[in-house]
């Protein structure tokens, strides 16, 4: 059966003219009136990636509701989100269709509706996906002018340490490309611990770093801030790695900030050579044809330590190959109750799942381990390399996706 012309510029004009925080509604009220369906809903994840909220719902009887907060875990959603698929069935006298809102591998929610039986054909199930897929940029774009959809992700009120931690993150926790596919996750601990992780893709490099800030809540909030911020401002003015790490040390340093340790590494799409700076932090871990070692590597002294006389931060190398999968991660996912989670084991046993799977389920075995109740942050980082010879980005991106290649002891 042949597909009608799409509908998006319909839908994309719609979603301009409407105020920032009605845009989803908007959209949602639009697809109810298309497809004749009772009901409409957009789903959005929350910070802690194991919960949604309904943020934004159009019934054939009115608008709006309080928002609802549903568990992630074992539920259809998670299997929608997990596997980027749309999923249909029955659902009384309708029949219920869920489809992924995702950006690049961010997933950001999902759409869901409750259609007539006889409109669940595969035509309409293919244009409700294509509605989802510019979902996502009408909740990217109009989420600069709007709090309403970072209200919708969070489940509780943020500390004053937690709303800076939090906005020192990136915009999106993943990313799909050609080459790679990363995601990042955090856990925070009770008293926060200042981590953050960052990314940045250009023309030619992917750039990545993880810190970990020396003490808790206000004070280790403040010193990841000035961290992050001197790294960013160098790596946007086209900073080598060794200035890059030189000027976060000397932020700290100078403003007095505390130290942290930190992990940056550039990786050059084209050629696959990596290059990576340790400042006394734990070391990666990489995973390849199913063999799990950790990657020994020198180790410098920790941003703002304010060694006399300063040492410069030592380039080292790190081998990467088609099929790689690379953990870099914070202290909180290996001390305390981090000691009794067998890490190497979670990795090879989430080796099917997508990156941002995977961190989720690392972060949140070490949270399980606890209580509940962290000591310090857990955050940890994977990616995905898929060679500088990949064209097409990787949607998916597991074992089966790609073929493993001979191990050898790791070097850095």
């Amino acid at each position: 059966m042949s597909r009608r012309p799409s509908d998006l510029p319909r839908l994309l004009t719609a979603a301009e003219m409407a105020a920032p925080v009605e845009a989803v509604a908007v959209v949602a009220e639009d697809l109810r009136r298309r497809f004749a369906a009772t009901k409409v809903s957009f789903l959005i994840v929350d910070l802690t990636g194991r919960a949604l909220s309904r943020l934004s719902t159009a019934t054939a009887t009115g608008s709006g509701g309080e928002t609802e907060r549903i568990p992630l875990f074992g539920s259809v959603y998670e299997q929608v989100i997990r596997t980027q698929r749309p999923h249909h069935e029955p659902a009384g006298r309708e029949h219920r269709v869920i489809v992924p809102v995702t950006n690049r591998g961010d997933a950001i929610g999902l759409l869901e509706l409750l259609l007539p039986t006889d409109r669940s054909e595969e035509d309409v199930v293919h244009a409700v996906g294509e509605a989802a897929h510019a979902l996502a940029y009408v909740v990217i774009a109009n989420g600069r002018f709007t709090d309403f959809y970072t209200w919708g992700k969070r489940t509780r009120p943020p500390t004053l340490a937690a709303e800076i931690q939090y906005q020192l993150l990136p915009q999106a926790l993943s990313c799909e490309a050609a080459q790679f596919t990363f995601s990042g996750s955090l856990e925070p601990s009770e008293d926060l611990s200042g981590d953050t992780f960052d990314y940045s893709l250009d023309r030619d490099t992917l750039h990545l770093s993880v810190t970990d800030p020396m003490g808790h809540d206000l004070d280790a909030a403040l010193t990841a801030t000035v961290l992050v911020g001197a790294l960013r401002r160098a790596r946007r003015a086209g900073a080598t790695l060794a200035e890059q790490a030189r000027q976060g040390d000397q932020a700290l340093t100078a403003h007095g900030h505390g130290h942290a340790t930190g992990q940056l590494l550039r990786i050059n799409l084209h050629t696959g050579q990596a290059k990576l700076v340790n400042a006394g932090h734990p070391w990666p871990l990489r995973m390849r044809a199913g063999v799990v070692e950790t990657i020994p590597c020198q180790i410098d002294q920790p941003f703002g330590l304010a060694v006399a006389p300063p040492r410069p931060y030592r380039i080292q190398t790190l081998e990467l190959r088609p099929g790689d999968r690379l953990l870099m991660l914070t202290d909180g996912m290996l001390e305390r109750h981090g000691e009794e989670i067998d890490l190497a084991d979670l990795l090879r046993r989430t080796r099917s799942l997508h990156p941002r799977e995977t961190t989720l389920m690392l972060t949140s075995a070490v949270r399980d381990a606890s209580g509940g109740r962290l000591e310090d942050d857990a955050t940890v980082m994977c990616l995905d390399w898929h060679g500088p010879q990949e064209d097409h980005r990787h949607v998916s991106s597991g074992a089966d996706t790609h073929q493993a290649s001979a191990a050898r002891p790791p070097k850095c």
